[in-house]
């Protein structure tokens, strides 16, 4: 339970992390690119301003004057980068261009990214309208653009790099994290576990030092009930009250000794593992609530499909089943059925405890298996019980290696069904069919054979 639960917590810890650090690489991501676009454009800008004066020689000289390019101050920083500037006249037909990037667009005042198919992939254009008469007098006038144009290669080698560091510094630190996270979960799972372990060694000490007054009541009430002619009439009652009290309390006291010794881990099988015939114990089992079952008018139809055997403990497995068909009986109407099958598949050995009667409510089935838990009000008025019973019955199937699911609806019934793992020398099943009923009349039917 403890090792499930670091490992929950390790999980829930790598979780947030990993979240936490997405979003930051994200946001480092975004706002790393954007500083890179916003430099990029800031000197297609500057750039694109620079040759604006430019305009008019290049409508008088076109080709001639890109001759003479080197001696103008923009031109020096054209150079640096892979970098294209092309003029336009005003209707936006291209007079001149300069640089390694020919774009077959017309121009659009503003920034822009192309996308294109062959590379660069990506361009980013700057394109600046050029006007003159910007006096009150007249009018300004368009005279021609400027696009600058520049690749985004670099940029997107820089992403990359960034990227690939990002995402190996997450790896690192996730690593690092989940060390360290590891050895907190088991520093935070420390107290709560020796927190538990001395209540389950409290349970087991109160539970084994309350047997010995328990049974010392329940003999002296016995002795007293054994000589009915010295006890005042008005006091038979009072004494059948204690007895019944007393038998309560010994149940209670035996189950709660049981499952603090099978939470366990290192305990061992109080008779040690044998291989146990499944067939044998639930047949037993039937002919045991056969009475129980024949006084509420509850019929039991036990369907037999396989020879199962199984390594494990005859008198745990015994209290398992016994449990399941208890409660079967016990919340099963008269008129009603108890089916219990027995079958198997390659692995594992399954059996179905199936009645007919009130069912449990669909939000309560996450709750059957805690300990003390009572679907209804109808049940926590039964006589007996301590509402241990299915909690037992999961602890001695997980001992076994095995589970217990159920499936319930109100006022339709509920199947209880148990898987448990095959030993090495199971035997093979039974021809489908074959099955033993126990009638209301108590008479247990003749086995019947029929083929598939």
């Amino acid at each position: 339970m403890f090792q499930d639960l670091r490992w929950r917590l390790l999980l829930s810890y790598l979780t947030a992390m990993a979240t936490i650090l997405s979003l930051f690489g994200t946001g480092v991501y975004v706002f790393f690119s954007r500083s890179l676009y916003r430099e990029l454009d800031k000197k297609l800008q500057t750039l694109a301003e620079s040759a604006v004066p430019s305009l008019n020689e290049v409508k008088a000289k076109k080709e001639r004057y890109l001759e003479d390019v080197d001696r103008v101050s923009w031109g020096e920083i054209l150079y640096r980068e892979r970098q294209s500037v092309e003029w336009f006249d005003a209707e936006g037909q291209p007079l001149v261009s300069k640089g390694t990037l020919n774009l077959a667009l017309p121009p659009r005042p503003g920034f822009w990214t192309i996308e294109r198919m062959q590379r660069p992939a990506q361009i980013r254009t700057f394109t600046i309208p050029v006007t003159e008469g910007d006096t009150e007098a007249n009018s300004p006038s368009l005279e021609g653009y400027i696009r600058v144009s520049q690749s985004t290669e670099e940029i997107e080698a820089i992403q990359s790099q960034l990227l690939w560091g990002m995402g190996m510094g997450a790896v690192t630190t996730l690593g690092l994290v989940g060390l360290a996270g590891f050895w907190l979960s088991q520093r935070a799972i420390e107290p709560v576990e020796q927190s538990f372990q001395r209540l389950k060694q409290f349970t087991a000490d109160a539970s084994h030092e309350l047997r010995g007054p328990l049974t010392a009541i329940k003999a002296s009430v016995d002795v007293m009930r054994n000589h009915p002619e010295r006890i005042h009439p008005k006091d038979a009652k009072k004494l059948s009250a204690i007895a019944s009290a007393t038998s309560q309390m010994i149940e209670l006291t035996e189950d709660l000794l049981f499952l603090a010794r099978t939470d366990t881990p290192s305990s061992a099988f109080e008779g040690g593992r044998s291989p146990i015939a499944l067939n044998t114990i639930l047949q037993e089992l039937v002919d045991l609530f056969g009475p129980f079952a024949q006084e509420k008018g509850v019929q039991i139809d036990y369907q037999e499909l396989a020879a199962v055997s199984i390594d494990g403990d005859r008198s745990q497995l015994s209290r398992l089943f016994s449990n399941l068909l208890r409660n079967g009986i016990q919340y099963t109407p008269s008129g009603g059925r108890v089916i219990l099958r027995l079958m198997r598949n390659n692995r594992f050995a399954i059996i179905d405890v199936k009645d007919t009667g009130i069912g449990i409510a669909p939000e309560e089935l996450p709750f059957v298996f805690d300990r003390f838990w009572r679907a209804d009000k109808a049940r926590s008025r039964r006589e007996g019980g301590t509402g241990l019973g299915l909690s037992i019955a999961v602890a001695i199937a997980q001992r076994h290696g095995g589970k217990i699911t159920v499936n319930s609806q109100l006022k339709v019934g509920s199947c209880f069904t148990v898987y448990l793992p095959l030993n090495a020398a199971a035997t093979s099943s039974l021809p489908a069919g074959q099955r033993r009923e126990l009638p209301l009349e108590g008479v247990r039917a003749q086995s019947m054979q029929t083929s598939k």
